[in-house]
């Protein structure tokens, strides 16, 4: 199985996450987009990239195909996402936590208020907002 990550590389924690689970990803089991890709919508015309820029999105398939419609899978979200993507790569495993019931819901949650304020808490964080240039790049 091929894990399919649309992420905003303009988030310096977002792009800071990706660099360090694609630097785990032995396999290369996992294929990151930059939902801020010009062409993000031509190779990909089903996945609502306005919606994926609220929250995390990834697409769980067999690999076969960069389509979405072609290559049937499941399509994640936020933290069932990261939970997934942590998982395949053997590390994190405290992560799984998150994703039981009781913790999930609450876990939800905050992540949404995560998502919402990223650049914020990123600001915070890394004393940048966002990422211009090459300044995050993977």
């Amino acid at each position: 199985m091929q894990l399919t990550i649309f992420y905003d590389s303009a988030c310096p924690l977002c792009s800071k996450e990706m660099a360090q689970l694609k630097s785990y990803d032995r396999f290369n089991s996992i294929v990151l987009q930059d939902l801020n890709a010009e062409d993000i919508n031509e190779r990909f015309p089903t996945l609502d990239t306005d919606y994926a820029n609220t929250i995390l999105h990834g697409w769980l398939h067999s690999g076969r195909s960069s389509d979405i419609m072609e290559d049937s899978g499941e399509m994640l979200l936020g933290l069932d996402v990261t939970a997934k993507a942590w998982q395949m790569v053997g590390k994190h495993p405290w992560i799984q936590l998150l994703r039981l019931p009781g913790i999930k819901c609450v876990a939800d949650k905050a992540y949404l208020k995560f998502a919402s304020n990223r650049y914020r808490i990123s600001y915070l964080l890394t004393g940048q907002k966002r990422c211009d240039g090459d300044s995050c790049s993977l």
